[in-house]
């Protein structure tokens, strides 16, 4: 059976950042990324306009 690639992805980041992430959180670890790609994936398909401009900022 081949490992899930966000399993993978989940053990590289964890050792990459030096963050241990224990076996009894990584079903919500996954859970929580599976919804910000998700929901990343839906801003990037959201198509604008070539005459689209960024907001303004404001500063108080």
């Amino acid at each position: 059976m081949a490992a899930d690639p966000l399993d993978d992805y989940i053990d590289a980041v964890s050792k990459a950042l030096a963050l241990p992430v224990e076996d009894a959180w990584k079903p919500a670890v996954k859970a929580n990324l599976e919804v910000s790609l998700r929901l990343a994936r839906l801003v990037d398909e959201f198509s604008l306009p070539d005459e689209t401009e960024p907001a303004s900022v404001f500063a108080a």
